[in-house]
């Protein structure tokens, strides 16, 4: 059974930063093409970023300059830096992957959240 884990977040003072890592197992599972997303309070689901099995990467304007995505392979995770906080980025953050390299919308697995607060 593929499972995916996300860790990092936290609370932060507005500035701050954090790095959240989506961790995936089960056997013979290798994680593919990843989307970040967040859903605060009272909104909708949305895009953080997403990245490709070969590496593109995808960015929502909020995040442009300030998030990077990223592979680690030997780990079988995916990484999202997230930089210079501010607090509308308060929310809980979810991994979404697959086991196929390009990326779409609501794959098939997702993670249960990490949530990440920035205090101003």
């Amino acid at each position: 059974q593929v499972q995916l884990v996300e860790s990092g977040g936290g609370l932060v003072q507005v500035g701050g930063s954090l790095r959240l890592s989506c961790a995936a197992s089960g056997s013979g599972f290798s994680i593919g093409a990843v989307g970040w997303y967040r859903q605060a309070p009272g909104k909708q689901r949305e895009l953080v970023a997403a990245i490709t099995g070969g590496g593109a990467t995808n960015y929502a304007d909020f995040a442009k300059g300030r998030f990077k995505i990223s592979r680690d392979s030997a780990k079988n995770a995916v990484h999202l830096q997230l930089n210079n906080l501010k607090p509308e980025d308060t929310a809980v953050y979810y991994c979404n992957a697959g086991d196929h390299p390009d990326w779409y919308n609501d794959m098939q697995f997702w993670g249960k959240g990490t949530q990440v607060t920035v205090s101003s």
